[in-house]
């Protein structure tokens, strides 16, 4: 296809399909390869040892230009695609329905492209009866169009760069589903039996489970109760008289009763034995290695999900059953303070700017406004980004809004707009979805995973939960601009550094939001380090450009990745 997405040529039908492709990409390293999804079309590929440097992924970018069109959460599949263009009725993603492979395509190949024809019910001709159109000549159809309307986009520089990232990393996210996580299984053992004592023989709870649910039970006076039901948790101790509205960590610590330490034990270990316990170990292990299964743009705001396997939430007990291969070593490189160098770069914000120019973002905010009070900035700061804009955090964001007043109108303005019932944008355009129907008609209020609670700015109407989804709906958009544009930048990151590590011996094995980590022989970590910091510095650039804004990474190098966080080594500050 040409740079507009047009038809170079015909097809041209052959016997060996990956050897093909590995052909050109050996020949051709800036060729970007088009498919439907990268996630069906690129693990054949490569267990067929091939690997490629870039695609365009048709369903992520029509997820990106339906969004960014007002149309969030429209079926995004080659199919739908194809139909929306041709006027055809729309199917939805999971019905689609994509035959054997088209006339001349080897039987073989159908691994590779496993669904080879689009059923178009009357496209164009309403009443006519349904036809058969290849898939290859749909793509070529629906490419030029993906083309032209993110021309149409707002800012589709930027658009581009949000596309080609997001499917920079669908390949990332194949590849380190395949390549694996190294993970000792005699150390998880071990690390299992210490935390949990012995599994039961007939799969109910490991022995110190047992024991803390004893223990428990005789805290709350010897009723009988699971402390796994957050339902039976709060009845226990509404019958001593307290009355809980969650049972989260936070509000237990809160509670001084002698069954709070032993269920916030519980607690932990209880996640650790049903998210990466035996049974995790037996479905996600393989080989020496954990491999989980990413998906890239996952959540609303473009961070990854994965279909089970936990992998962006291990403990860190967990984490030190993570050790290299003799002779290599781990370099994890996790970006600090993220997401307020994001609010500095995309507000515009001088003064902030200029703090996050630095090492410590909190520290040179501290020296300039909180009277050396380190831990004040940092709560006005997340303040401002997750909506708890009241309480304790008052008095340090009333210096926040005076002394950063740009920085402050953007996540108030982010605000507004969601409490309006409103859309808003990351910076490269990626459209946060719209509120549910009826949404602001009853005062049930939404409940965001992930957001700080209570907005409760001034004017706030608290009356009998009136206007709670519209405060909730107003923290989720201050928030959504954040850490969307943190994913880009994450993203990007990504990107940058498997293209430096390409043939380096280093291997990227790990990313969770802000944190990428390669495995490589200890001969090459120095090099691999260097480059992931210079893919750091990159991602800036490329969002930002001359922004005095600096992204430092802690990067550490380390044969268990437990040992990461305690090693990580900031880059010192700029020279003036």
């Amino acid at each position: 296809l040409t740079e507009d997405g047009t038809a170079c040529g015909p097809a041209r039908w052959v016997a060996d399909l990956a050897g093909a492709i590995r052909d050109l990409a050996r020949t051709q390293r800036t060729l970007r390869w088009v498919w439907p999804s990268t996630a069906e079309c690129y693990p054949p590929l490569l267990r067929s040892g091939v690997r490629l440097a870039r695609c365009h992924d048709i369903e992520l970018t029509e997820a990106l230009l339906l969004g960014a069109a007002g149309r969030w959460g429209e079926p995004r599949s080659l199919a739908a695609a194809f139909a929306r263009l041709t006027g055809a009725p729309v199917p939805e993603d999971a019905s689609d329905r994509l035959s054997r492979p088209g006339p001349g395509q080897p039987d073989d190949q159908q691994e590779l492209f496993p669904r080879g024809e689009i059923r178009v019910a009357g496209a164009n001709q309403p009443g006519q009866p349904t036809s058969g159109i290849h898939g290859l000549e749909a793509l070529v159809r629906v490419v030029p169009d993906q083309h032209a309307r993110c021309a149409r986009c707002a800012e589709p520089g930027r658009m581009r760069m949000l596309i080609a990232a997001e499917s920079a990393g669908a390949l990332a996210a194949v590849e380190m589903g395949l390549e694996g996580l190294p993970l000792r299984v005699e150390v998880h053992e071990r690390v299992l039996l210490e935390l949990l004592g012995s599994p039961s023989a007939g799969g109910g709870q490991p022995r110190r489970l047992v024991e803390l649910t004893q223990r428990i039970v005789d805290a709350f006076g010897g009723h009988q109760m699971r402390p796994d039901s957050p339902a039976e948790v709060l009845r226990a101790f509404s019958r001593i008289g307290i009355t809980l509205p969650s049972t989260r960590a936070g509000v237990l610590r809160q509670v001084d009763h002698p069954a709070v330490p032993l269920l916030l034990e519980y607690k932990e270990l209880y996640r650790i034995w049903t998210a990466h316990g035996w049974t995790w170990r037996r479905q996600w292990v393989r080989d020496g290695r954990f491999h989980p299964e990413y998906v890239a743009g996952g959540a609303a705001s473009g961070r990854w999900a994965t279909r089970g396997g936990g992998a962006l939430q291990i403990p860190r007990a967990i984490r030190s059953a993570v050790i290299a291969d003799p002779g290599w070593v781990f370099v994890a490189a996790d970006a600090g303070q993220l997401e307020p160098r994001i609010l500095a770069a995309v507000s515009g914000d001088r003064g902030l700017a200029a703090a996050a120019g630095t090492g410590d973002l909190y520290e040179a905010l501290a020296a300039e406004s909180f009277g050396g009070d380190r831990a004040a900035a940092k709560v006005a700061l997340l303040g401002a980004m997750y909506g708890q804009t009241g309480g304790q955090a008052a008095p340090a964001l009333a210096v926040l809004r005076q002394r950063y007043p740009t920085a402050w109108e953007f996540v108030e303005a982010a605000a507004r707009a969601g409490e309006a019932g409103g859309l808003v944008r990351s910076w490269l355009g990626r459209t946060c979805p719209p509120p549910p129907p009826g949404w602001g008609e009853h005062s049930t209020g939404l409940q965001d995973a992930g957001q700080e609670p209570g907005r409760g700015g001034e004017g706030a109407d608290r009356r009998s939960g009136e206007g709670a989804d519209r405060r909730a709906r107003g923290r989720f958009t201050r928030n959504f601009v954040i850490q969307a544009t943190a994913a880009e930048w994450a993203l990007v990151l990504l990107a940058r550094a498997r293209l430096a590590l390409a043939g380096t011996g280093a291997t990227l094995v790990f990313f969770q939001h802000d944190e990428i980590v390669a495995h490589c022989p200890a001969a090459v970590a120095r090099a691999t380090a260097e480059a992931m910091r210079r893919a750091g510095d990159e991602a800036g650039q490329l969002l930002f450009g001359a922004s005095p804004v600096r992204f430092p990474l802690d990067i550490a190098v380390v044969e268990c990745y437990g040992d990461a966080k305690g090693q990580a080594r900031r880059p010192s500050p700029a020279p003036a």
